[in-house]
């Protein structure tokens, strides 16, 4: 089994019912960040290659806690790497998440 098909079932043992569309984007996080973990150190190298159990996952565990409904606008100030935002935004992609971090060469 490949590494992102792995990843992928370490975030499935936990949470369940994504479209294949949510599944697509969480496969696409290990590329886009690799990437950009090499031009501007997003997250800390030594995680890159735990990225889904050390971010991902713990991103969502806020989503085993709480439920936004459609309505719902999130700000996630001092985002860093995009987390818990981006893992977020996919995982309720009806909620509008805004990330903001002081560091503008971010987002």
């Amino acid at each position: 089994m490949e590494k992102t098909a792995q990843e992928l079932e370490l975030i499935l043992k936990y949470f369940g019912d994504f479209t294949a569309q949510q599944l697509k984007q969480f496969a696409a996080l290990s590329a886009l960040y690799k990437d950009w973990n090499s031009k501007i150190n997003v997250i800390s190298r030594k995680d890159i290659d735990s990225l889904y159990e050390k971010h991902v996952l713990h991103a969502l565990s806020i989503a085993a806690v709480f439920e936004f409904t459609s309505s719902t606008e999130i700000l996630d100030l001092g985002t860093g790497g995009g987390f818990p935002g981006i893992p977020l935004a996919i995982f309720f992609p009806e909620v509008k998440f805004h990330l903001a971090d002081s560091i503008g060469r971010r987002y």
